[in-house]
């Protein structure tokens, strides 16, 4: 399985079709499977007081990504990053 890392930058594609940047902001695993916090380089490079879109992504055992389809698995995975950025947040 490939790692996908924090920092890591990769392209995907909207609903429109249109290619979009995006940076991994973190990594977690959840009941063996990987999921990633991704948000678009264009809102990261923006000096703004404004909060930034997270999107969270499926890892599948080739690194690939691809959506999350329940809700359900949504809010486990919501929950999962919340915990770590609050603790990230914390440290700070």
């Amino acid at each position: 399985m490939e790692s996908v890392k924090v920092g890591e930058v990769f392209s995907i594609s909207d609903e429109t079709g249109e290619e979009q940047e995006v940076e991994v902001l973190g990594v977690v695993s959840i009941e063996g499977i990987e999921y990633a916090a991704v948000s678009f380089i264009e809102d990261l490079d923006e000096e703004s007081e404004d909060d930034i879109d997270i999107f969270f992504l499926k890892i599948d055992e080739e690194g690939d990504f691809s959506a999350i389809e329940s809700d359900e698995e949504f809010d486990k995975v919501s929950a999962a990053f919340d915990e770590i950025f609050d603790e990230e947040l914390e440290d700070e």
